[in-house]
């Protein structure tokens, strides 16, 4: 069991770990092509919000959040994949951050072959939010019951013997 579990999760975070490398190796001067299809999207959400809030939002180097998507794919799959709970908070982070800014299938109709793309790559980051929620589950319900067994074990007195 052990052994099926650690190699689920090196499957599970190599989505995320190789996709960080490419980022990582495609980064250049500029950001690389992720920091060219997340520009425009970062406008738009930051547009969206700004009209939505009534205040003015800092700009944003696009560059770093290209930075800060490496370090949270990068580390979170890295983390995951020792079992660390944190590494699957980062990457769920990640996903609930990113997906709907990357994944905008509601700027387009449902005619728009935009949408249907964009609309399954979002599901895809859904299943794997839920994933690891599941994992994030597990392992908080585990750790609270061996904490709360060996609580029951400290409770438990062993019976002094009698005089005689």
């Amino acid at each position: 069991m052990g052994f099926f579990s650690f190699f689920g999760r090196v499957l599970f975070a190599s989505l995320f770990i190789l996709s960080a490398w490419q980022m990582f190796s495609d980064f250049g001067t500029d950001g690389g092509p992720a920091a060219k299809e997340l520009a425009p999207k970062l406008h738009l959400t930051k547009a969206h919000l700004s009209s939505r809030l009534g205040v003015a939002l800092p700009d944003i180097e696009v560059k770093h959040v290209v930075w800060a998507i490496v370090g949270l794919k990068g580390l979170g799959g890295l983390l995951f994949v020792v079992g660390n709970v944190l590494g699957a908070y980062l990457l769920a982070f990640y996903l609930v951050v990113v997906s709907p800014i990357l994944y905008d299938f509601y700027n387009y109709g449902p005619q728009d072959r935009e949408f249907s793309l964009l609309f399954t790559e979002f599901l895809q980051s859904v299943a794997l939010l839920g994933a690891l929620l599941f994992f994030i589950g597990m392992k908080n319900s585990t750790s609270s019951s061996s904490s709360s067994s060996s609580q029951r074990n400290l409770k438990k007195r062993t019976p002094k013997p009698k005089a005689a």
